[in-house]
């Protein structure tokens, strides 16, 4: 459901942006017919929203894996073992604010810098079966789920190339494909371990490379070019950092994934 309100907002965003056409179609103004010839270099803004997955590999004998009470930092009261039944993610909205720089290659290529800051969470879902046996008791078994929440900032450093597809009128579609480094910033962690002193939190590491691949739509108004970008950012990096405890040592390897939509003013 929330990527459906996601998707849903978006959608509606793209309507308000859009340029109305109320006259007759048999004459367009051309705005800006210049745009893309009268200088090398072009700069302006992005305002941006994303939704941030975290695709999940678990240990192979994730069901038949039995944790000890070393490796339960905070299951309480605590029991004698425990095994992970489960590990997924949910899809959590966040937004990113940029700068972007172009650079022309050419009638139809173009190399872009963009600059930015993010921000978003990531939620690990975790379920749970633990044992406990006392002396003189019934040994006991219970299921329980566990959430960790990891808030990120990013300082985000990609470069694209897009592919422009020729204008009609003042609509260009265009395709872009390019590498990201993201450095995550450290502390955010140290501030929510502070916090959650009983609670074991999960942490990534701080780098991360990703490739990316989009399509963009641009509109040229009279005053400015407008641009609407749809990009997937595949994380190449095993990001999670381990800490000997069951929310860790329960996963061999997760990578990141992004979803984003961005609107460009230049």
């Amino acid at each position: 459901m929330k990527i459906i309100r996601f998707i849903a907002v978006v959608l509606f965003i793209l309507l308000l942006c859009l340029p109305f056409q109320g006259k007759s179609q048999r004459l367009v103004v051309l705005n800006m017919p210049d745009y893309d010839k009268e200088s090398l270099f072009h700069f302006g803004f992005v305002l941006g929203v994303n939704m941030s997955y975290a695709t999940i590999r678990p240990i192979k004998d994730l069901r038949t894996h039995v944790f000890d009470s070393t490796f339960l930092p905070d299951i309480l009261p605590l029991p004698d073992s425990a095994k992970v039944l489960s590990v997924t993610s949910t899809p959590t909205p966040g937004f990113v604010i940029s700068i972007v720089g172009n650079m022309q290659m050419g009638r139809d290529l173009e190399l872009q810098f963009v600059p930015s800051l993010s921000f978003g969470d990531r939620t690990l879902l975790y379920e749970i079966e633990t044992f406990r046996r006392r002396p003189g008791e019934t040994d006991t078994m219970q299921f329980e789920s566990r959430s960790k929440k990891v808030p990120s900032t990013y300082i985000n450093l990609p470069i694209e190339i897009k592919y422009k597809a020729f204008r009609y009128n003042n609509f260009r579609p265009d395709l872009l494909a390019g590498a990201q480094y993201t450095l995550d910033l450290a502390s955010q962690a140290k501030k929510r371990e502070q916090k959650n002193r009983n609670e074991k939190i999960v942490k990534f590491n701080q780098n991360d490379v990703y490739i990316e691949a989009g399509v963009g739509f641009d509109f040229y108004n009279e005053w400015f070019k407008f641009g609407l970008e749809f990009k997937m950012m595949y994380g190449l990096m095993d990001v999670l950092k381990r800490e000997n405890n069951l929310y860790t040592n329960s996963i061999d390897k997760l990578n990141s994934k992004i979803f984003q939509v961005s609107f460009t003013f230049e």
